[in-house]
């Protein structure tokens, strides 16, 4: 079994809420282009650093308010090799990236921690390919020394844990969870499901935390799930398992769109906000072990504030 952390979810003393869907808010709200979701190339401007910087501010001011701990998740989704040649950078100019965004975190945590508001860092990590579509799938060891670049950039620098996102298929995840293990790192996996509650390649969300546990000897401290509305995956939730106490974050769509209707949709479908902020109330009686919750794509501060409204004292009743 994995080091026991009790800094982090689901054994430290506060829960905690994290940002919504950055590149939704830089696009469709600020006007931003970004190119291929990469928010970390804006770093690389003194404007484009404040705009992200100012995106963090306005979730942790939620989180102060409502005196709950925060995660602050680098902008770092697409800063791995293969995005990062798309966008123009090389090897060392994304490690310097990986680095830059992580002193960002940095700086906001000093600013705003309090003794209510805990926060911690993570460095994010997202999928080789596509976020929706296993396309060119990896072995496990092909993705544990693909990561294992941006997972050691991570190294040396005050990381909490490194955290991936929108895992589509077993594999991948499997590799990050050994790569973050070959570095001593905690990790988090978060998977996507489509509408139907199963992973693209078609595993349930059950299965394949019971596969990751048994090829990485439970290395990581968590699973989340991420980028699906919560009524796609709601009742697989409703069912009995152990698998079920691993689960202890939830980061989900405004829209319950599908995503391959997202990737068509021309315009931003920000759903409910307060709908949304009640269908997490449901989550966390589901979910014994649930301690971070925050959005992804559609998502802004109105839905996460909703979240934290409708969701944080059914989180504290059960912790």
């Amino acid at each position: 079994m994995n080091t026991i952390h009790h800094h982090l979810p689901p054994l430290a003393p506060t829960k905690f809420i994290t940002d919504g869907g950055l590149e939704t808010t830089l696009i469709f709200h600020d006007g931003i282009d970004i190119p291929c979701f990469a928010s970390f190339d804006l770093l690389k401007t003194t404007d484009g650093y404040d705009r992200v910087a100012a995106y963090y501010v306005r979730y942790l001011e939620i989180a102060r308010e409502a005196r709950v701990g925060f995660v602050l998740e680098s902008p770092t989704w697409r800063a791995n090799a293969d995005w990062g040649v798309r966008m123009g950078y090389d090897a060392s100019e994304l490690a310097a990236i990986n680095h830059k965004s992580i002193r960002m975190m940095v700086d906001l945590r000093d600013q705003y921690q309090t003794p209510d508001t805990p926060c911690l860092i993570s460095g994010c990590i997202g999928p080789r390919g596509d976020g929706y579509t296993p396309t060119e799938r990896m072995t496990a060891q092909q993705a544990r020394d693909y990561h294992a670049v941006q997972v050691r950039s991570f190294s040396g620098t005050p990381v909490d844990m490194v955290s991936a996102f929108t895992m589509n298929y077993p594999e991948e995840a499997i590799g990050i969870a050994q790569a973050c293990k070959d570095a001593d790192m905690p990790c988090v996996i978060s998977f996507t499901v489509e509408t139907d509650g199963c992973l693209p390649s078609g595993e349930t969300i059950g299965d394949v935390i019971a596969m990751v546990d048994a090829q990485t000897g439970a290395y990581p401290v968590y699973y989340m799930i991420n980028c699906a509305h919560p009524d796609h995956f709601r009742d697989k939730l409703e069912r009995d398992g152990a698998w079920k106490n691993r689960i202890c974050g939830i980061r989900a769509n405004a829209s319950r769109q599908s995503h391959e209707e997202l990737d068509a949709c021309e315009h931003l479908d920000d759903g409910n906000p307060d709908e949304l902020g009640r269908l997490y109330h449901d989550l966390a009686r589901l979910l014994p072990n649930l301690s971070v919750i925050g959005g992804c794509c559609g998502t802004d501060h109105r839905h996460v504030h909703a979240m934290a409204g409708h969701a944080l004292a059914q989180l504290r009743k059960a912790g």
